[in-house]
């Protein structure tokens, strides 16, 4: 996987903002299995990722962890056997932002059929 193919906003440099209710409502529709976890300023977006041993699980947070250092973005991970509950919300702003949405459409992208 190529820089290119990561992300096409560089985090680092945009000014990132706590999305309304409205957009979150509306990105989420976007972004098929995650859901709103949490409140306040522990409001997230989290999804469940279910695999058949603990190597793939691996492979899959090591996967992600490339993904989340090119958005400069640090995800929080619940890391068992089978499975990895990913959770996402962008500290510095207090709630869940557009880098928040943009991770959790290349995470479920690592899981996508390549033809």
């Amino acid at each position: 996987m190529t820089d290119s193919m990561l992300s096409t906003k560089n985090w680092k440099l945009e000014k990132r903002r706590a999305l309304s209710a409205t957009e979150i409502v509306a990105g989420l529709a976007q972004v098929q299995g995650w859901r709103l976890a949490g409140d306040d300023d522990n409001i997230a977006i989290e999804k469940k990722f279910q695999f058949a041993n603990y190597f793939e699980t691996i492979a899959f947070v090591n996967a992600l962890a490339m993904i989340a250092h090119r958005l400069d973005h640090h995800p929080d991970l619940y890391v068992k056997y089978d499975c990895c509950v990913v959770k996402l919300n962008t500290h510095d702003v207090g709630g869940i932002s557009r880098t928040d949405l943009e991770c959790a459409t290349l995470v479920d992208a690592l899981l996508s059929k390549v033809p």
